[in-house]
């Protein structure tokens, strides 16, 4: 039997900010962080990569200059008991320096493109997740496995703090929120 490596050996009180930050970048890359827990992702399929790089750059495309978009970033959403997701792609505000965390009062959008082995993450718990950080905005893309594309759009209602939901769109999709944009789901396959 392989012994885990010693990253994986959690602490009695889980993995804290200073100990996730401590890893390797290649290690973080494959983690995500649930309640001090280490959550090990696969690699995403090349599909699942693609039609994410292609959705962050339409994005990017049509955002305001006060916007960055990014793909498979670190985004912390509690330090303790520590959260840090890892979403398909990020909207947030232009002005972070590099360095920074990202945190969800820097973020507008949040975007999972579901796979096979994200199904209950994708739309239970970060959605759940998200919506209690108050990020305005969450994005999920169904159906990349099958060909047939769908966005589901939800806005936070600041009354509930739960998430509404805002559409959901295959085909052209036409957006005013967060900023104006026009996207071709079938052009991204």
């Amino acid at each position: 039997m392989t012994a885990l490596p010693e990253w994986m050996v959690l602490p009695p009180d889980g993995l804290t900010a200073a100990d996730y930050e401590a890893l390797p970048e290649e290690v973080c890359r494959s983690l995500e962080i649930v309640d001090g827990a280490i959550v090990v992702n696969p690699a995403p399929r090349r599909a699942h990569q693609i039609f994410a790089r292609r959705l962050a750059n339409a994005l990017e495309d049509a955002a305001p200059e006060e916007w960055e978009v990014a793909t498979d970033v670190d985004l912390r959403l509690r330090d303790v008991p520590l959260l840090n997701r890892r979403p398909d792609l990020v909207v947030y505000d232009a002005s972070l320096d590099e360095d920074a965390v990202l945190r969800p009062e820097h973020c507008v959008l949040v975007v999972e493109v579901m796979s096979p082995g994200s199904i209950t993450a994708d739309q239970t718990d970060k959605p759940a997740e998200y919506a209690h950080a108050r990020i305005p905005h969450f994005w999920r893309v169904e159906g990349l496995d099958r060909g047939a594309i769908s966005l589901f759009r939800y806005r936070l209602d600041p009354t509930t703090g739960l998430y509404a939901t805002d559409g959901v769109n295959t085909g052209k999709v036409t957006v005013a929120e967060p900023f104006a944009a026009g996207i071709d789901l079938a052009e991204l396959l």
